[in-house]
């Protein structure tokens, strides 16, 4: 049995898990999912793995997965408890002192999405989050998905320089998402190949894919959690 230590992304909640939980713990694994703090302006980002650390308490058997947003925080986890892996889904891969509001010009991001948009008739890219995000998941649930928005990470942690010198020595994998309209498919591709060296975990599935694909997102985290596969071996 694995411990899954699920950290969201930016504006989201612990919530956002809730369907992944559900089938991690019907196949008898024990799941984290806490609600990262919002709403303060001068939290930073060793704040947001405190408040995961917190939420772990004595468990051991961890795999720490950080969604989006989520990728800045959850090395910080790894780095700070014994870990059997560490999982980033559609996530924003930091190098040591670049902060989040650098890795969108950095990384090349809006270039990406530009490109991208051409090729689908400007959904990715698109200002409504149905179709940006939400495009795959049940309109109910995506509106309750946005009802639960709030401020974070906060200004301070988002500019930031990742504190890191080093991604942590664990297994790393990267579950990525074909049909994601926030970070383009062939955008992260080669960002993983550059920053990780490794080759990414695919799931058809939009950016939201927790709520839109949640058994086949549970899949790829216990295939990530057993070892099995591509992953970085440091």
């Amino acid at each position: 049995m694995s411990t899954f230590v699920l950290i969201h992304g930016a504006g989201d909640v612990g919530w956002y898990w809730h369907a992944v939980e559900a089938e991690l713990r019907a196949r008898g694994h024990d799941t984290v999912a806490p609600d990262l703090p919002g709403d303060d302006d001068s939290l930073m980002l060793d704040d947001y793995a405190d408040a995961v650390l917190e939420a772990v308490g004595d468990r051991d058997g961890l795999v720490v997965v950080g969604q989006s947003f989520g990728a800045f925080t959850a090395p910080l986890v790894a780095a700070r408890r014994p870990v059997e892996g560490l999982v980033l889904v559609a996530g924003m891969l930091p190098v040591p002192g670049e902060s989040a509001d650098q890795w969108w010009g950095a990384t090349g991001h809006a270039d990406a999405v530009r490109q991208q948009a051409l090729r689908d008739g400007g959904r990715t890219g698109s200002a409504d989050p149905y179709v940006a995000f939400y495009h795959d998941v049940p309109r109910a649930l995506a509106a309750e998905a946005i009802s639960r928005e709030r401020a974070h990470p906060s200004p301070a942690a988002s500019a930031q320089p990742w504190p890191l010198d080093a991604w942590p020595p664990v297994p790393t994998r990267f579950v990525l998402c074909t049909e994601d309209r926030f970070l383009p498919p062939g955008f992260l591709r080669r960002l993983v190949r550059q920053r990780l060296g490794i080759e990414p975990d695919e799931i058809a599935a939009g950016h939201c894919v927790a709520l839109g694909h949640p058994v086949e997102l549970a899949n790829a985290l216990i295939r990530a959690g057993t070892g099995d596969g591509r992953g970085r071996r440091d």
